[in-house]
């Protein structure tokens, strides 16, 4: 694509994902996009943002959640910066969990439904921040909007989806595939993108999905009236053209998509921020319920341990609860 035609996307966006694999608590999604004139990477905003954790002090870190937060007071204070200065640039509000689920789009929020069945959303936090001082963060939030301004850009779009595990079981129940499941969320925020910002040209970059190399046929599905055209289908990346009326989108999925898009590394930050804030009420949750059983991040083999405490220490409470456990 020659530099003209780059030029003509003026929305940058990203997604990626957070909790695919741990067989506890939510997968979640992180979405972002922005719209300046021209590409726009980490040293268009190196005012305000950085890769290396190290420089948490005076920017906010943007790069694959997993540098982000590394389970320490201070993991949990930068992936939180981060989050929420981007999220309120946005124009969210971002001072509860509430605020924050109603950044994903509408079929795909948390409902009071979700809330009766996992019963540990109820031991979310009232207000936000938690981890990360006030201070600390109008100072990143006014370094962050001039760094936007001196850039002519600004943040279009922050959002995050929190899916239960309740919702994961039964939609694998409907599709008998995992992959077909994890499709059917991202695409969801995909046509949203797509509806919101294909009129000014979108240049939307995701995270690889799994091991599928070929997106066009799940895409012409997802938007039956646009043209979806191959630009490369490679292991490493897949490139589409997709036009629909008046609207654009070059659409890459990417191997380490975080590491080459400054949207996708910040979705990263906006997935894990989620996963970890309801991991975090999971934990405070059964530490009432089940007195002695140590908090767990619910990834698959720590995850067992969790279960087999619980059921030394409660084991009444497993089978009530339909939604707890990941069939897949």
């Amino acid at each position: 694509m020659s530099a003209r035609e780059q030029a003509s996307f003026r929305v940058s966006a990203g997604l990626d994902e957070a909790g695919y694999g741990p067989l506890l608590g939510p997968l979640t999604i992180g979405f972002a996009a922005f719209r300046a004139d021209g590409p726009l990477g980490w040293p268009c905003l190196a005012d305000a943002v950085a890769e290396e954790p190290a420089r948490d002090e005076d920017r906010l870190v943007v790069a694959d959640s997993k540098r982000v937060f590394d389970r320490s007071a201070r993991g949990a204070r930068r992936l939180e910066a981060t989050t929420l200065s981007f999220l309120r640039a946005a124009g969210s509000d971002a001072r509860t969990p509430d605020d924050l689920f109603r950044t994903a789009p509408e079929t795909l929020r948390v409902t009071d439904a979700v809330r009766r069945t996992h019963p540990w959303y109820g031991a979310l936090p009232d207000t936000l921040p938690v981890h990360v001082d006030d201070e600390a963060l109008e100072r990143h939030g006014a370094s962050l909007a001039e760094a936007l301004r001196n850039r002519g850009a600004e943040v279009v779009r922050g959002g995050l989806v929190v899916v239960p595990a309740g919702h994961l079981n039964a939609s694998f129940e409907a599709t008998s595939n995992k992959s077909t499941t994890l499709w059917s969320y991202h695409s969801a925020v995909i046509a949203e993108l797509f509806d919101r910002f294909g009129a000014e040209g979108l240049d939307l970059t995701c995270d690889r999905l799994g091991g599928r190399a070929r997106y066009g046929p799940a895409l012409a599905a997802l938007l039956p009236f646009a043209t979806v055209e191959p630009l490369g289908e490679a292991r490493d990346e897949s490139v589409y053209l997709v036009r629909a009326g008046d609207g654009r989108m070059r659409i890459r999925f990417v191997q380490k998509g975080d590491a080459v898009s400054l949207p996708t590394a910040l979705g990263s930050c906006l997935a894990k921020y989620a996963r970890e804030m309801v991991m975090d009420a999971f934990n405070d949750h059964f530490s009432g319920v089940c007195p002695g059983v140590r908090p767990t991040a619910g990834y698959v083999t720590d995850a067992r341990r969790w279960l087999a405490e619980v059921e030394r220490v409660r084991p009444d409470v497993l089978p009530a609860l339909d939604g707890l456990v990941r069939t897949r």
